[in-house]
């Protein structure tokens, strides 16, 4: 799995890309922290070039989501599209978090 991470003051965009599993999921939690901590206080997930997620990666999204609000932050998930969409709508995630569409 691939991110690309663009930062711009307090606003950083991060693209995934690839499928994230079970040993992606620390480092992807490191890397969003990290972000959250140097001061990022909206955090956009683009999701398009996300093929696959397991729980284990969800599970990431949600702390990391979770930690966004702890700070005063904002993450918004944009791009769902196939598998990933649904899982979102599967496991009521599209109902949690603040997704964006198009």
């Amino acid at each position: 799995m691939e991110l690309d991470i663009s930062k711009n003051g307090g606003t950083a965009e991060v693209c995934f890309r690839g499928n994230m599993y079970v040993e992606d999921a620390p480092s992807v939690r490191e890397k969003l922290t990290d972000l959250i901590d140097d001061g990022v206080t909206l955090l956009v997930l683009n999701l398009s070039g996300l093929e696959y997620v397991d729980s284990s990666g969800l599970g990431v999204l949600i702390s990391i989501h979770k930690r966004c609000l702890q700070k005063g932050g904002k993450m918004v998930v944009s791009g769902l599209r196939g598998m990933v969409d649904d899982l979102f709508k599967l496991t009521r995630l599209d109902l949690v978090f603040n997704i964006e569409q198009g």
